[in-house]
């Protein structure tokens, strides 16, 4: 039987993202070609992309303001938080990144998040419980985990998600706008043929936006795959990550400023704390289920 090395699964991991990121691509250009063929119209699609592009690119922009607002984190330094802020300098020395600004959030709940658009201006936050809970390898592997995700640049993944996203969704949007207004009528005229594409167009516009979200669920899963391998390819320690996870998840302190559209940020889902997850779930996840995690870094190889 063939043994997995932190390399192997990190590629993996890579390849799988990027076969997932390709099937995406060619859904939205395939339901792009539909609409336009219902509607005679391309103007429709270049609205649909510049619109959808440009409310990304100014999340993308702005996202760490707004989530460390949301999160109420507060900045610290070398000075008032030595210890954190050294662990954090010397993965980022070994990880060859630029150290990233450091806050603290005041909740006692264990958990951490990495935000920002690039890695000179990305930004790691901690809970306060994370600090109490954890030892140092744990909190290493934590940290390591989050700076993998700076480092393997899952934001500007996350943002071009988004925008494929939200392409797909203002399409269904304006395609069933436009059906209940009568738009696509001269169409239907043209026989079984339009009827055809009509009726293909209705289905693609009530399941596509759901197929997508489907997929970045996906992506962002395996994102988080990755960074985990990242981690510990980083700290050359996986078990301190596997610990810290194990006693992340089983922590049912609940976190008080987490939301729903924050919670695939966190390093542990906020909303799953210590339950078992069912087949149906999963597919609705933006984490991999911990013991699946967990399997995967004890199973590797240093």
């Amino acid at each position: 039987m063939s043994s997995v090395s932190l390399y192997t699964q990190r590629d993996s991991n890579i390849r799988k993202t990027w076969l997932i990121f390709t099937l995406f691509f060619v859904v939205v250009i395939g339901i792009g070609w539909v609409f336009t063929r219902i509607y005679g119209d391309p103007s429709i699609l270049v609205i649909a992309v510049v619109f959808s592009t440009v409310m990304s690119i100014v999340s993308y922009w702005y996202s760490d303001k707004i989530v460390l607002a949301m999160s109420h984190a507060h900045p610290v330094n070398r000075e008032n938080a030595r210890e954190l802020y050294n662990v954090v300098e010397n993965l980022c020395i070994t990880a060859g990144l630029p150290v990233p600004r450091i806050y603290i959030i005041n909740e006692p709940a264990p958990n951490a998040f990495a935000t920002g658009r690039n890695p000179e201006h990305a930004v790691v936050a901690v809970t306060r419980g994370l600090l109490e809970r954890l030892n140092k390898t744990e909190l290493e592997g934590v940290l390591a985990h989050e700076l993998s995700h700076i480092g393997n640049r899952d934001m500007l993944v996350s943002t071009v998600i988004v925008i494929l996203v939200g392409f797909i969704s203002i399409l269904g949007d304006m395609f069933l706008r436009s059906m209940f207004w009568g738009g696509a009528r001269s169409r239907n005229d043209r026989g079984s043929a339009g009827g055809v594409l009509l009726l293909l167009g209705l289905v693609l516009s009530i399941l596509a936006p759901i197929a997508a979200t489907l997929m970045q669920l996906a992506i962002s899963r395996k994102r988080e795959f990755l960074a985990d391998a990242s981690g510990a390819l980083l700290t050359r320690y996986p078990e301190g990550l596997a610990r810290a996870l194990e006693k992340i998840h089983a922590d049912a302190t609940p976190l008080r400023v987490a939301q729903n559209t924050t919670a695939h940020l966190w390093f542990d889902d906020p909303f799953t704390k210590g339950k078992r997850t069912s087949l149906i779930h999963k597919l609705f996840m933006t984490h991999p289920p911990v013991e699946e995690r967990v399997a995967a870094l004890r199973g590797m190889l240093v």
